[in-house]
């Protein structure tokens, strides 16, 4: 393992640790500025949730007023992903919007309950003087996540009843076939016809 400390000049510190080949950029929040800080750079980022083909690229403004911390800026990623039709792999290019504001979590110490209201979606919570940029990439990028990836708009999917991919071939299964427990539907359909 190494520890890099990187001093950004006026703006503040930047902490670069590396464990493993991975490496991870925190940022000393008490050494902000009011000037701020801004950073540049390519982050790697492999986890059980998230596989990015390529690092992304991060460019954040870091701003602090009083105990919060303004994130804004944007992430540029290429995410692998499973269409959720065919089962296929694919990389979607993705760019992501970033704005958080950080509050220290001592703020919700004397609280039992927090209800989280809209205007808060955009909150995060910091511990100590340190903020893990990895982990807000990283969670900006799942949120942008389609719920139901598509390889394409036009991908036809699995046979329900072979498993063949539908892009490739087709199958001769007869998905005209009525569902056995709508049958008596298609009677009375059939009844009324006459």
């Amino acid at each position: 393992m190494w520890l890099f400390v990187f001093d950004n000049g006026p703006s503040g510190f930047v902490i670069i640790t590396s464990s493993g080949g991975a490496s991870r950029v925190k940022i000393v929040i008490s050494e902000i500025t009011d000037e701020g800080l801004d950073l540049d750079y390519e982050e790697t980022i492999g986890t059980e949730a998230l596989t990015l083909t390529v690092p992304a690229r991060v460019t954040l403004r870091i701003e602090k007023v009083s105990s919060e911390v303004f994130v804004k800026g944007t992430v540029r990623a290429n995410v692998a992903l499973q269409c959720s039709r065919c089962l296929g792999k694919f990389s979607k290019e993705m760019e992501v919007g970033v704005s958080v504001v950080y509050h220290p979590l001592e703020e919700l110490k004397n609280e039992e309950k927090h209800e989280i209201k809209d205007d808060e979606l955009d909150m995060g919570f910091y511990q100590g003087d340190e903020l893990d940029v990895q982990e807000l990439i990283t969670e900006q990028i799942l949120l942008n996540v389609p719920m139901k990836p598509l390889c394409s708009e036009s991908c036809r999917g699995l046979c329900p009843k072979c498993g063949t991919d539908l892009n490739v071939r087709s199958c001769n299964c007869g998905l005209r076939e009525t569902d056995p427990r709508l049958e008596i539907l298609k009677k009375l359909l059939d009844e009324g016809k006459e």
